[in-house]
């Protein structure tokens, strides 16, 4: 009969602590996925900016060294990030390539003109200051026209401004939750153990002494949990690095792993905190307000 019921409170204890550590594991894992956002979101945002161009179109009676001379100065200005010599013949070839059709010879002339199709530095991307740099630009003798989706560079400025401000609340929210469901699960196994607590405080153990190896095994439960979750980021890592190229995850391995440490950490020391408070309550309880 007491081996029965040796089998059944180490089952109901391998139980609990299967719970706790797949409570954090979840928990972290989920808060690492939305740290591998947060800190890909600027990453993400730029790409999308950089795709905007800025075309300058030349004159006619452009000089070759005017035209050199300016694909020089914008290739080493800091806000390009590129600076790309389209000829007419080329715009001419690709544009009848896009509407499947030679317009060149429907025509018989070709209307388009030389240009320099420039690509901006993130930073830079913003209606205030792409506006001020076609304004210079336009000011040259020898170009034409500047021409570049005024509504698109507005409207992806704001967007990633709004997409950022909600991307760390969310984040702040859930943090908090986090803390909340793992001090939850932590204080549960305590709380089964309640009386156990109380026996050993009456008997004259001290606090500190009683404390100190629940202390040591939720911190241990605490590390299986972040290690599990850390090897579930690794597989989403792998998997989005692998089909998903064009993000460059990988392509700053210091915050990676600035990311993983921190998830490890942080199941260490929420779990440290809420085992210390959980067993610092029950430490203060009277004996008759064990059972409520």
């Amino acid at each position: 009969m007491s081996k029965a019921f040796e089998r059944y409170q180490r089952r109901k204890l391998i139980s609990s602590y299967f719970s706790v550590v797949l409570s954090i594991a979840l928990v972290l894992f989920l808060l690492g996925i939305l740290g591998l956002l947060v800190l890909n979101t600027k990453k993400m945002a730029d790409r999308s900016k950089e795709q905007i161009t800025i075309s300058i179109f030349l004159k006619e009676d452009a000089k070759d060294m005017e035209v050199e001379q300016l694909q020089k100065t914008l290739a080493m200005s800091e806000y390009t990030k590129s600076a790309t010599y389209v000829s007419k013949e080329e715009a001419a070839a690709q544009h009848s390539k896009e509407i499947g059709e030679d317009f060149v010879d429907y025509l018989g002339y070709n209307p388009l003109k030389n240009s320099i199709d420039v690509k901006l530095n993130a930073d830079f991307v913003t209606a205030e200051k792409v506006a001020e740099i076609a304004a210079t630009l336009e000011e040259k003798s020898y170009v034409d026209e500047v021409s570049y989706d005024r509504v698109l560079v507005s409207m992806v400025a704001k967007s990633v401004e709004k997409i950022g401000f909600w991307i760390l609340v969310a984040s702040a929210i859930f943090t908090v939750i986090a803390v909340l469901l793992i001090n939850s699960s932590i204080r549960l196994s305590i709380y089964s153990k309640r009386f156990i607590i109380k026996t050993m405080q009456m008997v004259g153990a001290t606090k500190s002494f009683i404390r100190k190896p629940f202390l040591w095994q939720n911190i241990k439960l605490g590390m299986l949990g972040a290690l599990l979750a850390l090897l579930a980021i690794a597989g989403v890592i792998y998997y989005v690095n692998t089909n998903f190229q064009d993000l460059g995850l990988l392509e700053d391995p210091i915050i990676l792993v600035i990311l993983l440490v921190g998830v490890f950490l942080l199941g260490i020391v929420i779990s440290l905190l809420s085992t210390y408070f959980a067993t610092q309550r029950f430490l203060n309880l009277r004996t008759d307000e064990l059972y409520y």
